[in-house]
C-alpha cells in the first residue's frame, strides 16, 4: 500500500520536517472532563470509554516515567512528541497546565506537544499558554474534538457544545500561529455520506491544518453500546467507512495533513464493528480506494480553495 503518495499523512510531514522518524508517545495527565464531573453534564460523549484508547493505569506514573515507558515500546524512532490524549487536556488551572506540559517538554528527544481537548475547553490564556511553546522552537498541535459539525448530531451524542465553539476556538487559535487538527467520527447515529461530507466543508471553510478520522467505535462502558445491544444502533460496515473517509479524503486539499484515517480499539473492549480490531483493515481498504479512485484532493477542481467567511454559523436557539 502507498498511502503517502496517496495521503499527505502526518509521519511523513514529519519526517521531512526533521529528516526522520518522529513518533507520537500518548500520556494521561489525569484530567476530567467537563461533560463528565457535572459542569455541563454526566456520563460524557455517548460513544465514549476512555479506556478504549488510553490506559487508564498511566495516568498513576509521573509524566516522566510514562514518557520512559513509552519509548521504550518505539523501535524506529529516537525523537518524540508529548501527545496528551485521554480526557480533555486542557482542564485545568494555566499554572498547572504550563507544569504539565514542562515536564513533558523537558525529556530527552522531545520536539513538541499535541494537545487533544474540547473546542469549549480552550481560553485565551491556554492558546497563548501553546503559543509561547511554539515561539520557542517547539512542535506544537491543538487537537479539537468536534467529531461532527452538526449541532443536531452533537446534541444527539452529549458532547456538551455546539459548531460554532469549534469555530471560534480554531479561529482564535490560527489566528495566533497554531496548528489545530480536527478530530471527526464517521458512522454517527443519523449521519451517512451526504452529513459527513457538509462537516467537511464546513471544516474546511473554518479553516484547519490536520485530521483525525476514525470509524464510530461500539465500546464496552458507553452508553451507545446499550443501544447496540439492544439492537437499536447499527454497526458502521467497513464498505460505508472506506467509501465515505476515500471522498472525504480526496475532497480536502492537498496542503492539509492527516494524523490518522482509521483506528482501533481492542476485545473485550470493543463491541462493534470488529474490522475495527485491527486499524490496518480500514487503512488498507480506504488506500484501495484511493489507488481506484484518486489521492488526497483529486475530487477538487486545480486551485480549488475556501473562504472562512464563507462558513454559516447557526443563530443560538
Amino acid at each position: 500500500m502507498q498511502l503517502p503518495q496517496l495521503v499527505n499523512m502526518f509521519g511523513g510531514y514529519l519526517q521531512r520536517r526533521y529528516g526522520e522518524k518522529v513518533h507520537k508517545l500518548t500520556l494521561h495527565g489525569g484530567f476530567n472532563c467537563p461533560n463528565r464531573d457535572g459542569t455541563l453534564g454526566r456520563g460524557g460523549c455517548t460513544f465514549c470509554n476512555v479506556s478504549s484508547f488510553a490506559d487508564e493505569n498511566m495516568q498513576q506514573q509521573s509524566i516522566a516515567d510514562q514518557l520512559i515507558s513509552q519509548a521504550s515500546k518505539v523501535n524506529r524512532a529516537k525523537r518524540y512528541l508529548a501527545y496528551f490524549q485521554a480526557y480533555t487536556s486542557t482542564y485545568a488551572e494555566v499554572c498547572t497546565l504550563r507544569n504539565m506540559y514542562q515536564q513533558a517538554l523537558e525529556q530527552a528527544e522531545m520536539v513538541g506537544l499535541c494537545v487533544g481537548t474540547r473546542p469549549d475547553c480552550v481560553p485565551e490564556a491556554v492558546l497563548d499558554l501553546l503559543c509561547d511553546y511554539q515561539q520557542q522552537g517547539y512542535e506544537v498541535w491543538l487537537e479539537l474534538g468536534l467529531q461532527t459539525a452538526h449541532d443536531k448530531t452533537l446534541k444527539r451524542i452529549n458532547r456538551g457544545h455546539d459548531f460554532a465553539s469549534y469555530h471560534k476556538t480554531t479561529q482564535l487559535a490560527r489566528a495566533r500561529g497554531l496548528n489545530v487538527c480536527c478530530h471527526l467520527i464517521v458512522g454517527l447515529p443519523g449521519e451517512g455520506h451526504q452529513q459527513v461530507m457538509e462537516t467537511l466543508q464546513r471544516v474546511l471553510a473554518t479553516g484547519v491544518d490536520g485530521i483525525k478520522l476514525h470509524p464510530l467505535h461500539i465500546v464496552t462502558g458507553s452508553t451507545m453500546a446499550k443501544a447496540w445491544q439492544a439492537g437499536r444502533l447499527p454497526e458502521l460496515p467497513l464498505a460505508e467507512y472506506t467509501t465515505i473517509a476515500g471522498e472525504v479524503i480526496r475532497h480536502t486539499p492537498s496542503d492539509i495533513i492527516y494524523h490518522r484515517i482509521s483506528a482501533s480499539a481492542r476485545r473485550p473492549t470493543l463491541l462493534a464493528p470488529l474490522w475495527c480490531e485491527n486499524r490496518w483493515t480500514g487503512m488498507v481498504e480506504v488506500g484501495r480506494y484511493l489507488i481506484e479512485h484518486g489521492g488526497q484532493g483529486s475530487a477538487l477542481s486545480p486551485g480549488a480553495h475556501y473562504h472562512p467567511e464563507s462558513v454559516i454559523i447557526p443563530a443560538p436557539p
